[in-house]
């Protein structure tokens, strides 16, 4: 008797039958690396130990992927980062397991707070040693939990393979973020035929939502309502990549344009419509623009404390519109009258449809923006003359040298501010810098890794003699592998956010934040009192070096920075009596902003 299998209906659902492609025999190791070739990933900023030696021989196996060997675990995932923020992909870095794991845990959390796209991979003791306080062993899940997107453990070799897939899923959409996978060393070592899996099948982890048609008509009524309306953009524009929709909404609706630092880039600032940049240093006109708005549309971004100062007084009258991915960023900080939750590009794209396929009126806002013009004309970012180089010229006159046209990286402190307010970010993806959670040593590896996506691109650091000192090893990285990385160093012997927070808030009492000798240290010319010697530190790396103290010599400098093929370390000695300015004093408003 036979029997015949019946066709399922239209309405049946099958269950998800995934398909893969079988590999050979090989170690966990090499299924490793092959997952990450299969990825497209080219670079990998890795530094061994016991625990992920076998990692490392499969790479040296690999003939797609360069493995970079950074001088600290920390230095490494950061430049990871610079390569990640730079390219708009999901950046490798790995470690051994223990002290080498917990040392990529800032730059793990970092990238969580800046939603980067960053798979960290680190070793593991023998699974019959994991609980047992083996060598080296440190519960690095557990650990990562707080500052992860997702942590995988592998505990069994045929699942490398869709952890991995999945690992690098999960990285990339959605809201950016880093995963965390630890590998024990049997894993590594295991021997089988791996199944790499074609395509994902992951039910808890759904496809980025989208806003209805009915939610952006509503928007597009409340713009053409509004008197004082502005955009407050955030880093979801850039990494959204959504930055030329973004530019045509803000045209054809007329709404002026405030960023945060994550958003740099997505508005050209000499657009008339550009307000640069706001926040704790931010422009004047962009922080009362925002305060005294009637309709404030926020598009990727998260209400941040240095953007929003007291946040009872942040834009008190304004009805809020809330774009965001992350549905748990909606009346976090800041409640929203309009949260719209949905992937910020297809919101943009779709808006820019309907304004021209619907009767959409432009609104006049031209009071406004005259309001805005005035703001923008009496407050410019600027600074005194003096007769010493001060921070803001050296970062004004990198800018004329390189036209605007290269990468910027920044450690955290006074000079990650005044990089962006005097080198002019026209694009995305130019300013890269530890915002969330203000990691100092960020900068030089960040440079060092987003020189290794864009080898033809100009990239600096500009730093502060404080944060560089934090990996200034990575000088060596930047030799051996002839990295050219610059590094624009503006070296007050401070610690000069903390210090200039002393003269404002802690009469000026100095707390441990003098770096060089408080017996030498007064005017910029007195050499005696510079400590360490930065252009020794950086010959000792086999990194030309030099320091610069008259301003006649500064622009020349910048050139020979500029000019030279390889790795350059440029030591410019400013004072430490320079204060960022503007500022709204913690837990104040927009209307409280000190700019003397």
């Amino acid at each position: 008797m036979s029997t015949k299998t019946a066709k399922p209906s239209p309405e049946t659902v099958l269950p998800f039958q995934p398909q893969y492609e079988e590999g050979p025999e090989m170690m966990g190791a090499d299924v490793v690396v092959s997952c990450l070739e299969r990825e497209g990933i080219d670079t990998v900023f890795a530094y061994p130990g016991g625990a992920s030696l076998e990692l490392h021989q499969a790479l040296v196996r690999s003939k797609k992927i360069r493995t970079i060997l950074p001088r600290h675990e920390q230095g490494g995932g950061f430049m990871a980062h610079g390569h990640a923020r730079a390219t708009g992909k999901a950046s490798v870095c790995m470690a051994t397991s223990g002290p080498g794991a917990t040392n990529l845990i800032t730059c793990i959390a970092d990238a969580y707070m800046d939603s980067v796209p960053l798979v960290a991979i680190t070793g593991q003791v023998y699974q019959t040693l994991i609980g047992k306080s083996a060598f080296q062993e440190t519960d690095v899940l557990g650990i990562s939990m707080p500052v992860v997107k997702h942590s995988y453990m592998v505990l069994t070799a045929e699942e490398l393979p869709t952890v991995i897939k999945e690992a690098f899923h999960v990285a990339q959409s959605g809201r950016p973020g880093p995963v965390l996978i630890d590998i024990p060393k049997d894993i590594q070592q295991e021997v089988f035929k791996p199944k790499f899996p074609l395509e994902l099948h992951l039910p808890g982890y759904p496809e980025p939502p989208i806003a209805s048609d009915d939610d952006l008509l509503q928007v597009l009524g409340l713009i053409q309502k509004a008197k004082r309306p502005v955009l407050y953009t955030g880093g979801g524009i850039i990494s959204s990549d959504a930055t030329k929709a973004f530019r045509e909404f803000a045209e054809k609706t007329g709404v002026p344009v405030a960023s945060t630092l994550m958003g740099l880039g997505c508005m050209d600032p000499d657009h008339p419509l550009s307000l640069y940049w706001f926040g704790m240093h931010g422009t004047v006109a962009g922080n009362w623009a925002v305060c005294e708005s009637d309709l404030l549309i926020c598009a990727g971004a998260r209400f941040d404390d240095r953007i929003t100062g007291k946040v009872e007084k942040f834009a008190p009258d304004a009805k809020i519109i809330h774009f965001d991915l992350d549905r748990s960023e909606h009346h976090k900080n800041k409640k929203a009258h309009f949260p719209i939750f949905g992937e910020i590009r297809h919101a943009l794209e779709r808006m820019n449809e309907l304004v021209d396929s619907t009767k959409f009126e432009k609104p006049d806002l031209s009071e406004w923006t005259a309001k805005l013009d005035g703001w923008k004309k009496e407050y410019p970012f600027t600074f005194k003359e003096s007769p010493h180089i001060l921070p803001q010229e050296a970062i004004k006159t990198l800018y004329e040298e390189t036209k605007g046209d290269a990468i910027i990286t920044t450690g955290v402190g006074q000079h990650q501010m005044w990089a962006a307010q005097f080198y002019r970010f026209k694009e995305p993806r130019t300013y890269i810098s530890s915002l969330g959670l203000g990691t100092m040593g960020f900068g030089y590896p960040a440079a060092v890794g987003a020189k290794t996506a864009f080898p033809d691109k100009e990239v600096i650091d500009i730093d502060g003699d404080g944060s560089f000192l934090m990996n200034v090893q990575e000088l060596a990285t930047a030799k051996i592998e002839k990295i050219n990385a610059k590094c624009l160093l503006l070296n007050n012997q401070h610690l000069g956010m903390v210090v200039q927070w002393e003269d404002r808030f802690y009469q000026g009492c100095r707390g441990q934040t003098i770096l060089g000798d408080p017996e030498n240290i007064g005017s910029p010319e007195n050499i005696d009192g510079l400590y360490p010697d930065f252009v020794k530190i950086a010959e000792g790396f086999g990194v030309k070096g030099r320091r610069v103290i008259r301003k006649e010599d500064l622009r020349e400098a910048i050139r020979e920075m500029l000019d030279h093929d390889g790795p350059y370390l440029l030591d410019v000695v400013v004072p430490y009596t320079e204060h960022v300015l503007p500022m709204i004093p913690q837990g104040k408003s927009a209307k409280e902003i000190l700019t003397e």
